[in-house]
């Protein structure tokens, strides 16, 4: 299944890139999953994936925790904690 993840704020700087296409593999099913793929797939995501806990992620303009299912969501938005000022 093909999905678009798009980057924001710093993760997108260590990403190098503000969105992507990719097939996901068997066995990603869940934002987390999703995650953890990246961190694993190669330096740039390691590096912007390091700290899984912080990063939050939205589908559909909603907010969701990483045990969501990407189902056929189509895209997912991932990016640090936002903070108000």
């Amino acid at each position: 299944m093909a999905l678009e993840i798009v980057y924001f704020a710093w993760v997108r700087e260590r990403m190098g890139m503000a969105a992507e296409t990719v097939e996901l593999p068997a066995g990603v099913a869940t934002v987390g999953d999703l995650v953890r793929w990246l961190a694993a797939r190669d330096e740039r995501g390691a590096r912007a994936f390091a700290e899984p806990q912080r990063i939050r992620a939205a589908m559909g303009g909603a907010m969701v925790g990483p045990d969501a299912a990407i189902g056929d969501a189509g895209e997912v938005a991932l990016f640090p904690p936002v903070t108000g000022g």
